[in-house]
């Protein structure tokens, strides 16, 4: 009986001994690797790609939130402390998070604002106000590799053991933002002139129609709080009519009965203006939509918008 007990009490001893190293390994694993909270789907897609496997990425807003609107749940504020690191837009983007983030800085949280790191002589006015700037800097890809950079130098001063594999990670995505830049400009060249006009529900793509020649019109202003009402609709359905405009565009994280409303305006006016398809706009696309990353959302918005118009 007393050699059962002994041979019984090893056993657990050793079971023990595993577990505890096992944890242990886990420990080691976890405080390895940077743990993330991004707040866009834009801003998880960049940090995965220049911290690599040297960080694990939790995004707040999933595939199809519009980030204008976003509040943050009690939960979010918590994943967020205790992240090692927090990435946002800025530029007013996350317009109602503007207080939790600078609580984070206070308490001395590694936050990284994409808005810190632009060029400012590139950033385009929000709407009247010169102060105030459009945040929707993702669609011009020059900027996007400035906020590829941002995240790749400040992830280096959190985990300098780290600093060369996100040089690395940021070298090769930079090669590939070049890549895209040059297809969206040869796709862009498809279409007419006099058609190069993209209409959408809000105002998300001015960055895109200075960087690549597109003369840009949304029937909500830059942030969707605001409402677009019958005048707005009535003047674009006049613009539309005038120019013969082939299509309009719905966006992924904003309803579409706007644009439904503007199309009937138009019809309403002797013209029919089609519905070019939807458009990912403040949300990169949702799982085995095609454009679950940045490259591949703005390669599935190029090839819709030309699609459409040429």
């Amino acid at each position: 009986m007393m050699k059962k007990c002994m041979v019984l009490l090893s056993f657990c001893l050793m079971t023990v001994m595993m577990i505890t190293g096992c944890q242990k390994a886990e420990q080691k694993k976890t405080s390895d690797t940077l743990n993330i909270v991004a707040t866009t789907t834009m801003l998880a897609d960049l940090s995965r790609v220049i911290g690599g496997e040297h960080v694990n990425v939790d995004g707040l807003m999933g595939p199809g939130i519009d980030p204008h609107l976003y509040q943050a749940s009690a939960g979010d504020v918590t994943l967020m402390q205790n992240a090692d690191v927090v990435v946002y837009n800025g530029l007013h983007l996350e317009g109602k998070m503007g207080e939790i983030f600078q609580s984070l800085t206070d308490r001395g949280s590694t936050v990284i604002c994409i808005e810190d790191g632009l060029p400012k002589d590139q950033l385009l006015s929000w709407e009247d106000d010169s102060s105030v700037h459009d945040p929707h800097i993702w669609f011009q890809v020059s900027l996007w590799k400035s906020a590829a950079k941002t995240v790749a130098d400040r992830l280096s001063e959190a985990d300098p053991s780290h600093a060369q594999a996100y040089k690395k990670n940021l070298e090769a995505y930079t090669l590939e933002l070049e890549k895209l830049d040059i297809y969206i400009r040869d796709r862009i060249n498809e279409i007419p002139k006099d058609q190069r006009v993209l209409i959408t529900a809000h105002d998300a793509f001015q960055y895109f129609g200075k960087a690549y020649g597109l003369e840009v019109r949304g029937l909500q202003g830059i942030s969707t709080d605001a409402e677009a009402g019958t005048a707005d609709v009535s003047t674009l359905a006049d613009f539309i009519t005038k120019r013969k405009i082939k299509a309009v565009f719905v966006e992924s994280s904003v309803p579409p009965k706007t644009i439904e409303a503007l199309q009937a305006a138009v019809k309403s006016k002797g013209f029919d203006v089609a519905i070019g398809g939807e458009l990912y706009s403040d949300s990169l696309g949702g799982k085995n939509s095609g454009a679950e990353t940045y490259l591949l959302t703005v390669k599935a918005n190029v090839d819709t918008i030309v699609g459409a118009l040429k």
